[in-house]
């Protein structure tokens, strides 16, 4: 897949707000580690043909990429934003003082040409590239590296997500900005903290004179008017960025058109200016199908291949001129999962049926789901064989990822241990075999699932299958991704069948999730900023160890130390259940071979690299069509 998604060196990278990270942090994390590499780093698939000759004609004067998303972005706003769809937009925009080498995964220089960090391990030191300039040519210097922290990222009058990677210790504390000089920052945090340097480095820089105004002024209501800055309403020609692109236009449900922004700071040994491609145009297609056919019909030069298009696309290859590329494992991942808030409403009102939230908190229940369901199944079944069994939060390629063979417990499919498992609980089966709790309860819920993707659809329809082996009566719900995410952030939900973006090798990419103050602590949400007072939100005392042991890892900087920390938090995850995880496929993806160079990897997808790829040819009206790329965005 393409753009992995905003994986802000963190995880999830690049979610709702933060992956919003990026898988950046994802984004994060496919956030996207930092830079349209790893913040872009989202799946590319999708289609959109450009309809008419007038297009592919303006395709024969300018080298541009098409690609799609599944959904129009919502905001044109970075730190406000809240939908993975909108991440496509900013990865092209915007890039951090530092990233992730999309095939090693290393740290390398962005907007910053080098950093240091003190004996102590408590301040870091960033020194920009010289001569570094704004979309409108203005300078962009230290001074907007500080007002990006101080007053969007770290305002506490402005709710995001990237707050939570910045936290700092038992605390959570902020670390403290002080420019030193115009090319000179320096960050300092109260305690040493590992991943301090890839979560500060990989979020994107704001540029000061067009922003500092608008988070100093607030509106008629007294709300800042930074918050209703650059919506999906405003001139897009008028959205001022530092990285590759920048905007040209945006047709609501239809396109975002990108333009090479001259100001960018990359150049080839040649001194030639980077990137190569002109324009990059991102089309509105919801449809897999309609992605498989614009790629097909030659319209699309990349498609991220799914399970149900694998042998057609294996079979074309040769005649379609493409390449299929296999990255291993996707990063990041999938699961099923229960809501557990005990929490009410500003109303009073729980938010989970208190009858089922008394199954679903309890432990013995969620082991009977994990063993009830045909993992090996959905491998063979789903993902025809390109897929393989995940049993930790950590995809198979990250080296903190602990082993099933170390002691890892894990649920292979054991339909008779499941329900010995909800007997030995209290549950019952009457004369129907149908699943009672122990005041004579019917054992039903509703599950969640989005409907962009048949794979996870079909995961949602299986498992209803698997757990009524069982006596359980799950009803699918499946809709729109984006109504999804607004039932997620409302708590207005009881299981779900989801995923999270990965890519990054930081363990602490993940602190957004597992912290239990977490903004996309999805399974036990807790008080969020900006939404109604909630009450009676408890944290078990299994989240408290997982908050503990985040902090311990955090502070610990040997890696053999911190492996030993994040396995036993692999352990009670797994002991747990707040996910069930299931099945990762296959990172694989179709791409045209007059596109060049090509650098692969599971993590930072095919265009990682987009500063340096280049078309072989360009061909116009009456040829065949020979349209570029293709985003699909990551997953949630």
């Amino acid at each position: 897949m393409g753009f992995r998604g905003m994986r802000i060196g963190i995880s999830n990278q690049f979610g709702y707000r933060l992956w919003r990270l990026r898988n950046l942090l994802r984004l994060r994390n496919r956030i996207f580690q930092g830079s349209v590499g790893l913040l872009l780093v989202v799946a590319i698939a999708l289609s959109g043909s450009l309809s008419g000759c007038s297009l592919r004609t303006a395709a024969a004067r300018v080298p541009q990429m098409v690609f799609a998303t599944p959904s129009d972005p919502s905001t044109f706003n970075y730190a406000l934003n809240d939908s993975l769809f909108s991440l496509f937009v900013f990865g092209y925009l915007y890039e951090g003082l530092i990233g992730e080498n999309g095939l090693t995964r290393e740290l390398e220089p962005r907007l910053a040409e080098s950093w240091k960090v003190s004996d102590d391990k408590l301040k870091v030191e960033f020194t920009l590239r010289e001569g570094l300039r704004w979309s409108d040519g203005q300078p962009l210097t230290a001074d907007d590296i500080v007002f990006t922290f101080k007053e969007i990222y770290l305002n506490p009058k402005i709710t995001t997500g990237v707050k939570d990677i910045l936290r700092v210790g038992e605390s959570g504390a902020f670390p403290s900005i002080r420019q030193i000089d115009d090319r000179r920052v320096e960050f300092t945090v109260p305690e040493p903290f590992a991943p301090f340097i890839r979560n500060v480095g990989a979020l994107f820089i704001y540029p000061a004179h067009i922003l500092r105004e608008s988070t100093q002024k607030t509106d008629s209501q007294g709300n800042l008017l930074y918050l209703s800055t650059w919506g999906t309403d405003s001139d897009p020609r008028k959205i001022i960025a530092n990285g590759p692109y920048v905007m040209d236009r945006y047709i609501s449900g239809q396109r975002v058109i990108f333009k090479r922004n001259p100001n960018y700071w990359r150049k080839d040994d040649q001194g030639q200016p980077q990137p190569y491609v002109e324009r990059i145009i991102t089309q509105v297609v919801g449809s897999e199908d309609g992605q498989l056919l614009s790629f097909r019909s030659g319209d699309l030069d990349a498609f991220a291949i799914n399970p149900e298009s694998f042998q057609l696309m294996k079979q074309e290859e040769q005649r379609g001129k493409y390449t299929i590329y296999n990255g291993g494992a996707d990063p990041g991942s999938r699961f099923f999962g229960f809501n557990l808030t005990k929490a009410k409403n500003a109303s009073g009102k729980p938010f989970v049926d208190p009858l089922k939230s008394k199954w679903f908190n309890n432990q013995a229940f969620r082991q009977a789901v994990a063993y009830a369901i045909d993992r090996d199944r959905m491998v063979n079944n789903i993902y025809q064989g390109i897929g393989e069994l995940q049993n930790s939060p950590f995809d198979s390629g990250n080296p903190f990822m602990m082993k099933p063979e170390e002691g890892l417990k894990v649920y292979n499919h054991d339909p008779e241990k499941s329900k010995k498992l909800l007997q030995d609980a209290g549950f019952r089966y009457n004369e129907k075999a149908e699943l009672l709790d122990t005041d004579g309860n019917r054992v039903q819920f509703v599950l969640l699932v989005k409907s962009e993707e048949k794979a996870r659809v079909s995961v949602a329809a299986q498992i209803q299958q698997d757990l009524a082996r069982i006596g359980m009566k799950v009803d699918l719900q499946v809709l729109a991704f984006n109504s999804i995410i607004k039932k997620l952030t409302s708590r207005d939900w009881e299981a779900y069948v989801g995923g999270f973006g990965g890519g990054s090798a930081e363990p602490h990419s993940g602190v957004n999730i597992w912290s239990s103050k977490g903004d996309l602590h999805q399974f036990n949400m807790g008080p969020r900023e900006g939404e109604p007072p909630i009450t009676g939100w408890e944290v078990t005392d299994w989240e408290k160890e997982i908050d503990r042991l985040f902090i311990a890892g955090a502070r610990e900087l040997d890696d053999q130390k911190r492996r030993v920390i994040y396995n036993q938090f692999q352990q009670i995850v797994q002991e747990q259940l707040p996910f069930i995880h299931l099945v990762n496929p296959l990172s694989l993806q179709a791409v045209r071979n007059r596109i060049t160079p090509i650098k692969f990897s599971a993590s930072g997808g095919a265009f990682w690299n987009i500063h340096e790829l280049k078309n072989k040819f360009i061909v116009g009206c009456g040829a065949k069509p020979h349209t570029p790329h293709s985003i699909y965005l990551p997953r949630q």
